[in-house]
């Protein structure tokens, strides 16, 4: 039942009487598709996007872009491994272009992110270089609209 894993990758907050009702089926059906899709690894999991400013909570996020060295018979994943069992890693991504992995980071302040980068990232001997990006300011995660109701209704309006 893809249908399932669309409407929780969009909504991870409905019941499954909630999509068996969209969907037609039982709750009983979605319930045994959400299980199997689970003990398969097809669900690894399940997140809020939350927006931490409107809590009073600051936090720094950046994307580092890193270069490697191909490790021989394993290409990119052993240095991959190595990066994504850091605790402030996110999210990690090997990519095309100028740069060969994409690392999101989340710290309480930049100097964390700095001391992360030039500390635990930078001298992991495969990494030949870094170039990091700070986000100044989230618009749109993950479907979700990081903007006040009224702020979003009156722009609406406007248009």
């Amino acid at each position: 039942m893809i249908e399932v894993l669309r409407l929780l990758a969009k909504d991870c907050a409905l019941t499954h009487a909630q999509i068996a009702a969209m969907l037609g089926v039982t709750a009983e059906e979605v319930t045994a598709a959400v299980r199997d899709y689970e003990e398969k690894g097809v669900i690894l999991g399940y997140k809020a996007v939350v927006d931490w400013e409107k809590v009073g909570i600051e936090t720094v996020t950046a994307l580092i872009d890193v270069k490697t060295t191909p490790q021989r018979g394993e290409g990119f994943d052993r240095v991959a491994e190595r990066i994504y069992q850091y605790d402030e890693v996110e999210s990690l991504y090997l990519m095309s272009g100028g740069y060969d992995l994409s690392v999101l980071i989340t710290g309480r302040t930049m100097k964390e992110v700095a001391f992360f980068v030039a500390e635990k990232l930078a001298p992991l001997e495969a990494v030949t270089g870094t170039a990091t990006h700070f986000l100044l300011k989230k618009y749109k995660e993950r479907g979700a609209v990081f903007a006040d109701r009224e702020e979003q209704q009156e722009r609406m309006r406007l248009l």
